[in-house]
């Protein structure tokens, strides 16, 4: 039959979008998996960066800073738009334009010749990378069906988990060989891959829908969420005496007054289903049980990112190479177990990994405070290697779960959600260990300790407080449920 003899359609045929073969959504999934592990990356890649590049553009530490912090303050501007994005434009739209942003930011990250150019790049890149999440995350809860879920679940914990632990090993490796464009340079050929790849195998699987964008919410949004994780991304630079454009405290009060409006504005806009983020996903018990836990872990996870390298470097006194040596175990132990974690949950729901896990991931907090001036190395890999393993057992159950308890409407805005507090965990796990470790080093000092001693006394007081945090995780551990009714319709991904 020709195109010309087809039959006409009836309307409701018409608007239906063709269902996605199973084919069709292992493809999608891959290349999003890669192109997402790419991009996550490249987010923790410039903490051992920062000193060449104060020594390259001549600038001070406050100001380097700002390749962190606008990253980061972009995420927090769009991530919480991806519930309406995803919502009104295709699969293939959102993957096309999330990765080209990326690849045309790191193309002239690698290219910049001058500081605020580089500012730029990194913007561009945090913009396409606030996306690719939140789409992999409503890819995966439309069309894995909820037997399988687990175990696709578990690739996605090796991407947001293990590679910001891998970040700095990438990074030390290539600046002991290189210059530091080769941190752009050597992902660049990856993501246009990714990029055409996607561009060719990457269908439409859902069919947009009309949703008006609310430009008060949006912009309460960018204040309440980059308010609040610049305000805790500057109380770490603050305490260490340094100066911020704007006081932490000023920029978490703005953020946590225009949070409030926001949540008000999105809970009448709800009702006539125009919110920017819909909150009702919190109606759900297991999501917000969920979303507690995974803010903890996600807390503790960026706290030790940033403390870890910071001992090993002043107290220990390693090099970045290796440095980045020494948490590469922990990060490929996260990595391994991810997807036998997953499977495990498809078998036995979130409960019986989530309670061992948050025990794990106590205890490993808990040996982090033995950590001194003359602890053995190989204690420091042992203990993240615990700590990795604790991290993973929680973090495939409690995403799977939490977003397994909402209706199928609402995966857009749970991912939106989910991924959008993940970046205010992170802020808070920073600053948090961060202020400890500062206030903790001076009150040693003040004391007559040295420097070394009193840098030490420092980390310790972080993770005894990293610990308390954990301990809460352990008693909210027992209030995980196994979603109870599925949502239908799942294409299986076999």
């Amino acid at each position: 039959m020709t195109v010309d003899q087809r039959p006409a359609e009836t309307p409701e045929a018409a608007a239906a979008p063709p269902e996605p073969s199973a084919r069709q959504i292992k493809l999608v999934l891959g290349v999003l998996l890669v192109a997402t592990f790419v991009m996550i990356l490249n987010e923790t890649v410039m903490g051992v960066a920062l000193p060449r590049l104060m020594d390259q553009f001549q600038i001070t530490a406050a100001t380097v800073q700002w390749l962190t912090t606008g990253f980061m303050l972009t995420m927090a501007v769009v991530i919480p738009m991806t519930g309406l994005i995803l919502q009104r434009f295709t699969t293939r739209a959102v993957f096309i334009a999330a990765i080209g942003l990326f690849t045309a930011g790191t193309l002239l990250a690698a290219a910049a010749t001058v500081f605020p150019v580089l500012v730029v790049a990194r913007v561009i890149q945090a913009s396409g990378t606030a996306v690719m999440l939140p789409l992999l995350m409503t890819t995966v809860m439309t069309f894995v069906p909820a037997d399988r879920r687990g175990r696709t679940m578990g690739f996605i914990t090796v991407v947001i988990a293990v590679a910001p632990a891998i970040g700095p090993t990438f990074s030390g490796f290539i600046l002991s060989q290189a210059s530091w464009r080769w941190m752009f340079l050597a992902v660049l050929p990856i993501a246009v891959l990714a990029l055409v790849l996607g561009a060719v195998l990457i269908k439409n699987l859902t069919e947009p829908r009309k949703v008006r964008l609310d430009l008060l919410s949006a912009l309460l949004s960018a204040v309440a969420f980059g308010g609040l994780i610049y305000g805790l991304s500057s109380l770490g630079e603050s305490a260490a005496g340094n100066h911020t454009p704007v006081p932490p405290y000023a920029a978490i009060a703005a953020g946590a007054a225009s949070l409030a409006l926001f949540v008000f504005r999105q809970l009448r806009l709800q009702r006539d289903d125009a919110a920017l983020m819909d909150l009702r996903p919190f109606l759900s018990r297991s999501f917000t049980v969920g979303i507690i836990m995974l803010l903890i872990s996600m807390a503790t996870l960026f706290g030790s990112l940033i403390l870890l390298p910071i001992y090993l470097q002043n107290v220990l006194g390693l090099t970045t190479l290796e440095t980045g040596l020494v948490v590469l175990p922990g990060g490929l132990a996260m990595g391994l177990s991810g997807p036998f974690i997953g499977r495990l949950y498809d078998r036995f729901g979130p409960r019986p990994l989530v309670i061992p896990g948050s025990i794990v991931l106590a205890s490993a907090l808990g040996l982090m405070t033995l950590l001194d001036q003359n602890s053995a190395t190989g204690f420091v890999v042992v203990i993240h290697v615990l700590l990795s393993l604790g991290l993973s057992s929680l973090m495939t159950p409690l995403m799977t779960s939490s977003l397994g308890s909402l209706r199928m409407e609402l995966y857009s805005h749970g991912s939106a959600i989910m991924s959008t507090l993940q970046q205010v965990a992170g802020a808070v796990g920073t600053a948090v260990f961060i202020t400890l470790m500062t206030t903790g080093a001076a009150a040693s000092a003040k004391a007559g300790a040295s420097d070394l001693v009193a840098q030490a006394d420092g980390v310790h007081s972080a993770f005894l407080w990293g610990t308390g945090m954990a301990l809460v995780a352990v008693v909210a551990a027992f209030l995980v449920r196994k979603p109870e009714n599925p949502a239908p319709g799942a294409v299986p991904a076999h």
